[in-house]
């Protein structure tokens, strides 16, 4: 079994409703995602997925990200935009692409808030 990763960042504010402290007023963080998939079998060059592809639509999901409210945003309605529900959103929207058609499947997000705090999403 093989198992690569891509990072990318993107930049977005957010509060967080109802949390007791100061993460409940608006601010903003450097998002650092990172992508996992897997698989068995490589191609006739001896790649499971090719790192500039996979990292190319891992960014194309981060742009309907980056520089917003998250709040705003009609992924998050009716629900706060954590670190968690958007580790879960990156992953539902990356997984439908076309590149997990063949030999390799997305195995998990994980979302950097900052460089020390991270959450993984995975089905």
């Amino acid at each position: 079994m093989y198992e690569l990763s891509v990072k990318s960042e993107f930049e977005a504010a957010h509060t967080i409703k109802n949390y007791p402290g100061k993460c409940a007023r608006l601010h903003g963080h450097n998002w650092t995602v990172e992508a996992v998939a897997e698989g068995e079998k490589l191609d006739s060059l001896g790649i499971l997925l090719d790192f500039k592809i996979f990292k190319s639509k891992l960014n194309e999901v981060l742009d309907l990200f980056d520089h917003n409210y998250l709040n705003e945003l009609d992924f998050f309605s009716g629900q706060n935009p954590t670190a968690e529900n958007l580790a879960r959103e990156i992953f539902k929207k990356l997984s439908t692409s076309e590149i997990f058609d063949g030999a390799a499947k997305l195995k998990a997000v994980r979302v950097f808030e900052t460089p020390k705090s991270c959450v993984t999403y995975y089905e």
